[in-house]
């Protein structure tokens, strides 16, 4: 029959049916790896210059760091870097959704000619589904195809499949198949256990079924994988008879069960709450096949025996965990608090939430989410307020926290400062401008002044939401209340200014915080002010002129903005400013006598863009990995 149409997410006949039957091929028991290596096939050959280079690419503190090193290294003669080189940079630049800069590293290996395979594309259409931009997959591969004369091979097209299939893009997946024997693949186990995960996700298991009967037509053999998939398929559409009869099919195909194989039935039967037929199953399981529970199994007998309403039995299984070396995780306490609430045991519930710390277990909100909304109901509202602090100080926030608020004041319990401020910070990371803003008005109307914390955190939100005209106004406001302001009110304003090119108003705010003691420009301050005017936000002279006055107050720049300061001044033919302001800042950076001369040296001999690499190599390694960009 013709492989295509299995992939019509409707029955459909088969021309040949096949029977399966352990007789009837070989089985290879190893399940194809679901994780890809992007090392280069070249990487163990790699010259040391290009060994020092991909180390230093990976211990960068950044993606920009790693790309400004990489940019400085390529414009040294006789650049030629191995593929390995080239990956390193295309997954850092991944992780952070640098697609321009990814597809021109592409083309960067294109023109030098460097030995291109497909792993590189990989990387790319991997970050693509990471960001979840999976319609942009597909013009990855005509991409690569037209422009670099590369074919996918089968182990790219299974890849790209499982990414669509991940990403629910099931007509992306369909219309992959369609191209198939257009790119000429020619498809393995793995790619029909994909296409049959594709299935399931549509809900179509017959046709699963007959795609997994279809396999040995092309001299495949379904592997323990194919079988499970198609069982995790009957579970999810609640048909555990039909799971089961797989599961038969499965051993009368002589192919072995590991643990995922045997964790899927058990999910299945404490699914439907026959936790009892779940043990018998582990018990037949390990005397038959010699299988061992795992945290899975563990997990899943503890959820289902919870649910049922056998909390104690749960716990005694959770003893037998701690027994066999498997420490429970915080899916195994949420699921003993959540039924020890259930069953109107809340004492009992916080209990379990202190052997969770005790064991240096970090409840997530799901376990405070249980717990303040059964305190809540049982008007235990002073417990549950205590937790929700606890809850807020480590920067998650409880979903029904604005329902609590109103009972503590109902319960005549006024919120205090830290509860509100605490509340503002998650709102205001979440961008939620409005719940923010009724967050200050709730406290002024109970009683709470708002203090200049309360204040900087608002600004703050307002100017990551583009909001700074608003964010400015907020800050005369401030003002006139007498309320002294701070660097954490100023700066998010002056970096809001310069992102919208507003460069005078940036520096004549920044001039204002010199006027005033408590609220002094800080280290940050001095940064943002660098990085705007070296983003072309003034003239190159300004810039100049304001590293001299960072570096006159103790503070050392940013290399980012100092280099970008550096190329304009040897576009302009400025080296004897570049080579002074270098000099005063190795000097402000306290460099050791060794690290200068290899600096002067360099520029010396008018090597400015490997001065510049050593320079920003020494600084980058004395800079702490947490920046304020990250604030």
């Amino acid at each position: 029959m013709a492989f295509s149409s299995c992939l019509k997410f409707y029955p459909f006949s088969i021309s040949q049916a096949v029977t399966l039957t352990h007789h009837s091929f070989s089985l290879n028991l190893t399940p194809p790896s679901s994780t890809i290596s992007f090392a280069s096939p070249h990487s163990a050959a790699l010259s040391s210059t290009d060994v020092k280079l991909l180390d230093s690419l990976r211990s960068q503190p950044d993606d920009s760091a790693a790309l400004r090193l990489f940019n400085l290294a390529s414009k040294k003669p006789n650049f030629s870097p191995e593929p390995a080189l080239y990956e390193e940079i295309l997954l850092r630049l991944g992780r952070s959704g640098s697609f321009d800069d990814m597809k021109k590293i592409l083309e960067d290996m294109k023109s030098s000619r460097c030995e291109m395979g497909t792993s590189p594309f990989l990387i790319l259409i991997e970050s693509y589904a990471q960001f979840e931009l999976q319609d942009e997959i597909l013009s990855v591969v005509d991409w690569m195809i037209d422009e670099f004369g590369l074919k996918p091979d089968t182990h790219f097209y299974n890849r790209m499949l499982n990414l669509l299939v991940d990403g629910n893009s099931l007509k992306l997946v369909e219309i992959s198949h369609a191209k198939m024997s257009v790119w000429g693949i020619k498809p393995d186990v793995s790619t029909f256990n994909v296409l049959i995960k594709a299935l399931c996700r549509a809900h179509q298991l017959r046709p699963a079924i007959l795609m997994l009967e279809d396999m040995p037509s092309y001299g495949l053999v379904p592997d323990e994988k194919t079988f499970t998939t198609i069982m995790q398929g009957y579970i999810e559409e609640g048909d555990l008879d039909g799971a089961l009869r797989i599961r038969e099919q499965m051993v009368e195909f002589g192919c072995s069960w590991s643990n995922v194989s045997v964790n899927v039935i058990v999910h299945g039967f404490c699914k439907e709450g026959r936790v009892e037929d779940a043990l018998n199953f582990i018990q037949e399981m390990s005397n038959q096949d010699g299988f061992f529970p795992d945290q899975y199994t563990f997990n899943t007998l503890v959820n289902g025996l919870c649910k049922a309403g056998h909390v104690k039995h749960a716990i005694e299984i959770m003893d037998v965990m701690l027994q066999e070396g498997y420490d429970p995780d915080v899916y195994t306490y949420n699921s003993v608090i959540s039924g020890l609430c259930k069953l109107g045991e809340v004492k009992e519930a916080v209990e379990v939430l202190d052997q969770m710390i005790t064991r240096d277990c970090s409840p997530n909100t799901v376990t405070y989410n249980t717990l303040i909304s059964t305190l809540c109901k049982e008007n235990q509202v002073e417990e549950a307020t205590e937790l929700a602090r606890v809850l807020t100080s480590k920067g998650i926030l409880p979903d029904d926290a604005a329902q609590l608020m109103d009972q503590m004041i109902m319960e005549g319990q006024k919120p205090d400062k830290y509860t509100y401020n605490s509340l503002l910070t998650h709102f205001c990371r979440g961008g939620d401008i409005k719940k923010a803003a009724d967050i200050v008005q709730a406290m002024t109307s109970n009683g709470c002044e708002p203090d200049i914390v309360t204040y900087g955190t608002l600004i703050s939100g307002l100017c990551k939401a583009g909001r700074v005209e608003v964010a400015s106004k907020l800050l005369r406001s401030i003002q006139m209340k007498g309320i002294a302001l701070t660097p954490h009110a100023y700066n998010p304003v002056i970096q809001g200014l310069f992102r919208k090119r507003k460069t005078t108003e940036a520096i004549n705010l920044f001039r204002e915080m010199l006027e005033q003691n408590e609220a002094a420009p800080d280290a940050v301050s001095y940064r943002i002010v660098f990085r705007g005017l070296c983003n072309g936000g003034g003239p190159i002279r300004e810039a100049v002129d304001f590293l001299v006055e960072l570096l006159e107050k103790g503070f050392v720049p940013e290399f980012s903005s100092l280099y970008m300061l550096a190329e304009g001044l040897l576009t302009l033919s400025m080296e004897e400013t570049l080579v002074k302001l270098v000099n005063m800042v190795m000097q402000k950076a306290r460099f050791s006598e060794e690290e200068v001369s290899m600096v002067k040296g360099l520029l010396k001999i008018r090597k400015f863009q490997d001065a510049l690499a050593t320079l920003g190599g020494v600084l980058d390694s004395r800079q702490p990995r947490r920046t304020y960009r990250s604030r």
